[in-house]
């Protein structure tokens, strides 16, 4: 496969930057600034730092991030809107000894695949689950999303999210660490280097914990959608 000149940065001769192999060349479709693009960096490097990348298998779903496989070069499943925790329990059922991990928006995660996430993490599934949320649904236009904050302005909600109208924020964490299926769960955000930081070990911690079969792992990632802030 073939690298740019910018795969290694050196600068007073020392490696300040190397981009990991398991990311292709592929132009990413992101919007400029879209933390997707961060988190699939990190995820990329742990499978890498872990030497993975041949026993590892994705599942993608539906919204932003739905090209993931383009991107990250690990065997990918592409699952129906909302199924990917289902489709990883199959697989990881299948293959006992691999990673096996989705990658989900909160649209797809909190929205129409609520049911397939509680039953698998009620279950335990020795799967891992990184979830990015942007608390809107970015694909389609920023409408709001379960897990827009109350008073924040989207494209359906122009005053900003109403408990009396809307109803509340789901809180997909707070749900989920009641259920004793849960092996790991940390939420995190990459709007720093620190946070940057914290969120890869956070990722680490989570693979680590879906390969020794203590159940299963969710990281929520924090994230920001630059083209639909209102």
């Amino acid at each position: 496969m073939k690298r740019t000149s910018t795969d290694t940065i050196r600068r007073e001769g020392r490696v300040v930057h190397r981009r990991t192999p398991l990311l292709t060349d592929a132009h990413m479709h992101y919007c400029p600034g879209c933390n997707h693009a961060t988190v699939h960096r990190l995820v990329a490097e742990v499978l890498d730092e872990m030497g993975l990348q041949a026993d590892a298998i994705g599942i993608g779903s539906v919204g932003c991030s739905v090209f993931i496989y383009n991107y990250i070069d690990i065997d990918w499943i592409q699952a129906s809107h909302g199924r990917a925790p289902a489709v990883a329990t199959a697989v990881k059922r299948l293959n006992p000894s691999r990673l096996v991990f989705t990658y989900q928006g909160d649209g797809d995660l909190a929205a129409i695949g609520t049911a397939e996430t509680i039953h698998a993490c009620n279950r335990g599934e020795n799967i891992a689950i990184i979830y990015v949320n942007n608390s809107i649904y970015g694909m389609t236009g920023g409408q709001m999303a379960p897990t827009t904050p109350l008073g924040m302005r989207t494209s359906t909600t122009p005053q900003g999210r109403d408990a009396r109208l809307h109803g509340y924020p789901l809180d997909i964490c707070r749900l989920l660490r009641r259920l004793s299926g849960v092996g790991f769960m940390a939420r995190r955000r990459v709007d720093t280097p620190r946070h940057i930081r914290t969120a890869k070990q956070a990722i680490r911690e989570a693979f680590e914990c879906s390969l020794a079969g203590r159940g299963t792992a969710v990281v929520e990632i924090m994230a920001e959608c630059l083209t639909n802030k209102f």
